[in-house]
C-alpha cells in the first residue's frame, strides 16, 4: 500500500468527540483561527514540480506550482529567470512534463486546460512545443483524448514517447479516487489501459505503440530509437503492477512484445518481487532496472539489476549493499549514477559495472536532505555530457529551492531563491539512531518550536506508509503542525523500510506489526534518552501502512495515549477480499488468503481488538481503493462496542489521497483537537 505524500505526511492526524462522521462539508466545530494561523505560517511555500537542464548544459526549465502552474527558463546558474511566454490560452492551464529536445533548441510539455479526473469525463491532453530562442508563443503539436504523463524524447529528436491512456476518466494512479462499485462487478467493465506512444516531431502523428492487452507502467526508447523496453502486466493496472514483466519490442504499433524478465519465473534474488526504471545502456545491448521488494508503484527502491536487451541470465548487480537505490541512468556502457537512499539522507554516487556485479565508487555527496527533478524518487536531471546536474532541493531546515551546477563532490548551490525569506515554525531536526536485535535503525526528529529544555514535552509517532519508503529530511509544511504546535515529532524507519539495503526491507515479510513495532520501540527509548519526553504523553499516528500500525500498535502496547489512525488497515483478512490491490500482499505474507489464513491473522489488529484501550480517531476516503473504508469502519465498531473512545470521520468521493483542500483543512483541524484532548502539549 503507498507511502503518505507529501502532502499526507501529516494527514494521518486528526479529532472530535466520539460518533461516525460522514465527511463534514464544513470544517470541523471547533473554532478554525488555529490551523487556519498554522496554515498561514507553514504552508506559503513556493512548490517546484518538474526540473531539466538542457542537453548542452547551458540552460535551466522548471515549472513553479501553484493555481496557475508557470514554466520558468534561466541560464544554467539560474540567471535571467523568466517565465516562458505561452499566451493567453495556456496561462491558466496546468502545465507539466517539461522535456528538452537533445539540440536544446526546443521545450515540450503537457498541458491540461480542460476539468482534473474527479469526474466520469474523458481527459483531454495536450502537448505543445515552444521554441526557446524565438518570440512565438508555443504551438500545439498533438491534442490527445486522454491522459499523458512521462514525456520524454527520442534521442535523434524526431519523436516524443509518453504513457497514455486513452479515454481516460480518473488519473492513472491506484491512490486517486475509485469508481463507484455499482451494478455487476468484475464482468465486462471497461478497463482504461495505458500504454507506450509516440508522437512525431514534425506532424503530431500519434502512434500507440504497445497492445492493449498490457497496462505500461514506465519505459524507455532504445539508443537508435528502433526498439522500446517497458514494464507491463494484463489490466486492471491499479492491480498487477506487483507482477509486471520486462518487455522488448520494436517501437512500432504492429510489433509483437518479448518478455525478457518475469519475476515470477526467474531464479535467484528478484523471484517474487517487482521491478522499475529500465533503462538501456548507450550501445543498447543490456537494460538496467531495479529490483526489490517493492510496497507501492512509484516508491521505488532496490537493488541494482542487468539483463541482456535480447534476453539472458539476469545479474543482481548489487548484491548485500547497505544502501537503497532509488534513481539511476548509464553515464557509460560500463558505468552509472546512482541516486540513493542512505540512512534517511540523499546519496549521489558512481557504480562501476564489471560483468555481472557493481562496485560503487566515492559519493559525490551526501545530504541530509530530499531532492528530485520530478517523477522519479530521488531523480535528478543531467546534460547530456553528465557534467552539469539540476534538482530541487529540500529539507527540514530549507524550503525548496533549484539546485544546479557541475557534478562533482560539491553538492551544486541554490540557483533560485523562492523561499529564502521563509523560516522554520518547528524546532531543529536531527537523525536519531539506534540499535534493535541486532539492527541499526534510523529515524529523523523535530524539536518543538520554541523548545525548553527544561520542560518536558509529549511527543506524536508518525509511522511511514509502504511499508517499503522511508522518511527523509524534507520541507514538511503542515506536515510539521505538531512541532509547531509544542509536541516532539518522531519519525522512525524500521525494519521494512528503504535506506539500508535490501535485506533491511525485506525483514518484515509475514511479520508485519511485530518486528517493526519493536524498532519503533527502541526508537522511542533512544529519543527519551535525548530528550525531555513525558513517556505518558505519546501519541501515535500514520496513513496507509502507518494507518495499520496505528491500529495494529494499540493491541500490542499500551504505551500511546492517543491516535489518529489514516486509511488504516484493521483485519487482513476482510482487506484481502475488498481491496483492489491484492497483488501487493503475497510477496509479503508468502500466499494468499485461500492458502494460509493464519499468517494474516496474526498481524490483524482485530485478532487482538480487547487489548486495545487507546482513544482513536480514525479517518478515511469513501473511495479509497487501497485501504477500503470497511477497514476503517470494522475498527471504529470494534472500539465503540468495546467502550474505547472512538471517532470515525468518513470523507466523501476521496480516495487514499485527499485531493479537496477543505477535507484536507478539516482533517488538520481534527488531528490537532484529538492529540489536544487528550495529550495537551503544556500541563
Amino acid at each position: 500500500m503507498p507511502k503518505s505524500s507529501p502532502l499526507l505526511v501529516s494527514l494521518a492526524l486528526l479529532a472530535a468527540p466520539w460518533a461516525v462522521q460522514a465527511a463534514p462539508d464544513t470544517p470541523a466545530a471547533q473554532p478554525a483561527s488555529h490551523i487556519e494561523q498554522l496554515q498561514t505560517r507553514l504552508d506559503r511555500v513556493q512548490r517546484l514540480g518538474a526540473v531539466a537542464i538542457s542537453p548542452d548544459g547551458k540552460r535551466l526549465a522548471w515549472v513553479r506550482e501553484g493555481k496557475q502552474p508557470v514554466i520558468e527558463l534561466a541560464d544554467a546558474d539560474g540567471r535571467g529567470a523568466h517565465a516562458l511566454d505561452v499566451g493567453k490560452a495556456l496561462a491558466g492551464c496546468d502545465k507539466r512534463d517539461i522535456a528538452w529536445s537533445p539540440d536544446s533548441r526546443r521545450l515540450a510539455f503537457i498541458a491540461n486546460c480542460g476539468k482534473d479526473l474527479t469526474n466520469t469525463e474523458a481527459m483531454h491532453n495536450d502537448v505543445y512545443l515552444a521554441d526557446v530562442a524565438g518570440t512565438a508563443a508555443p504551438h500545439e503539436l498533438a491534442k490527445l483524448a486522454g491522459y499523458a504523463r512521462a514525456l520524454t524524447w527520442t534521442q535523434d529528436g524526431k519523436a516524443l514517447g509518453f504513457l497514455y491512456v486513452p479515454g481516460a476518466t480518473r488519473h492513472a494512479s491506484a491512490t486517486a479516487a475509485g469508481k463507484p462499485q455499482v451494478g455487476v462487478i468484475g464482468e465486462d467493465e471497461h478497463e482504461e489501459v495505458q500504454r507506450v506512444a509516440r508522437l512525431d516531431a514534425s506532424s503530431g502523428a500519434l502512434q500507440t505503440l504497445t497492445p492493449a492487452s498490457l497496462y505500461a507502467y514506465e519505459f524507455d526508447f532504445s539508443p537508435d530509437g528502433t526498439h522500446v523496453a517497458y514494464t507491463a502486466a494484463p489490466p486492471p493496472g491499479d492491480n498487477n503492477w506487483w507482477v509486471a514483466k520486462l518487455y522488448v519490442q520494436e517501437a512500432s504499433a504492429s510489433a509483437a512484445p518479448r518478455a525478457v524478465v518475469d519475476p515470477a519465473t526467474v531464479a535467484g534474488s528478484l523471484h517474487g518481487l517487482q521491478m522499475a526504471l529500465p533503462r538501456w545502456s548507450p550501445d543498447g545491448s543490456r537494460i538496467a532496472f531495479i529490483g526489490g521488494l517493492m510496497s507501492d508503484q512509484g516508491a521505488t527502491g532496490g537493488d541494482l539489476y542487468s539483463v541482456p536487451s535480447t534476453g539472458g541470465a539476469l545479474s543482481d548487480l548489487t548484491p548485500g549493499i547497505t544502501v537503497t537505490p532509488s534513481w539511476f541512468t548509464w553515464t557509460g556502457n560500463d558505468a552509472l549514477l546512482v541516486s540513493q537512499n542512505a540512512k534517511g539522507k540523499a546519496q549521489l554516487a558512481t557504480y562501476d559495472v564489471h560483468g555481472d556485479r557493481a562496485s560503487a565508487q566515492a559519493p559525490y555527496f551526501t545530504l541530509p536532505a530530499m531532492i528530485g527533478a520530478g517523477g522519479a524518487v530521488l531523480s535528478v536531471s543531467l546534460s547530456a555530457d553528465h557534467q552539469r546536474v539540476a534538482y530541487v532541493q529540500t529539507s527540514y531546515e530549507s524550503a525548496p529551492e533549484l539546485h544546479a551546477g557541475k557534478l562533482g563532490h560539491t553538492p551544486p548551490p541554490a540557483v533560485t531563491t523562492l523561499n529564502a525569506a521563509l523560516k522554520a515554525a518547528w524546532g531543529k531536526a536531527v537523525s536519531v539512531e539506534w540499535k534493535n536485535e541486532g539492527r541499526d535503525v534510523q529515524g529523523w526528529l523535530l524539536y518543538p518550536a520554541n523548545y525548553d529544555p527544561h520542560k518536558t514535552y509529549p511527543m506524536i509517532v508518525s509511522v511511514h506508509g509502504g511499508p517499503a519508503w522511508g522518511v527523509m529530511s524534507s520541507w514538511p509544511g503542515m506536515g510539521a503542525m505538531y512541532a509547531a504546535s509544542g509536541y516532539f515529532q518522531f519519525m522512525p524507519n524500521p525494519r521494512g523500510s528503504y535506506g539500508q539495503g535490501e535485506a533491511f526491507v525485506q525483514a518484515n515479510r509475514k511479520d508485519f506489526g511485530y518486528g517493526d513495532l519493536r524498532d519503533i520501540l527502541a526508537g522511542v527509548d533512544a529519543v527519551e534518552k535525548l530528550v525531555p519526553v513525558d513517556d505518558h504523553r505519546l501519541g501515535l499516528t500514520g496513513w496507509s501502512y502507518g494507518g495499520f500500525m496505528s491500529m495494529f500498535a494499540p493491541t500490542q502496547t499500551q504505551r500511546f495515549r492517543a491516535v489518529v489512525a489514516g486509511a488504516g488497515i484493521s483485519d487482513w483478512a476482510s482487506y484481502y477480499g475488498e481491496n483492489r490491490i491484492d497483488q501487493w500482499m503475497i510477496p509479503y505474507f508468502g500466499a494468499s488468503l485461500y492458502d494460509d489464513p493464519a499468517v494474516y491473522a496474526k498481524s490483524s489488529a482485530l485478532s487482538f481488538i480487547k487489548q486495545a484501550k487507546t482513544p482513536t480517531l480514525i479517518i478515511v476516503g469513501d473511495r479509497d481503493e487501497e485501504c477500503p473504508a470497511p477497514q476503517s469502519f470494522e475498527y471504529w465498531h470494534a472500539l465503540k462496542t468495546l467502550g474505547v473512545p472512538t471517532q470515525l470521520v468518513v470523507y466523501p468521493n476521496e480516495g487514499h489521497h485527499f485531493a479537496d483542500p477543505k477535507h484536507v483543512r478539516d482533517m488538520q483541524q481534527r488531528s490537532l483537537d484529538w492529540f489536544a484532548k487528550y495529550l495537551p502539549a503544556s500541563k
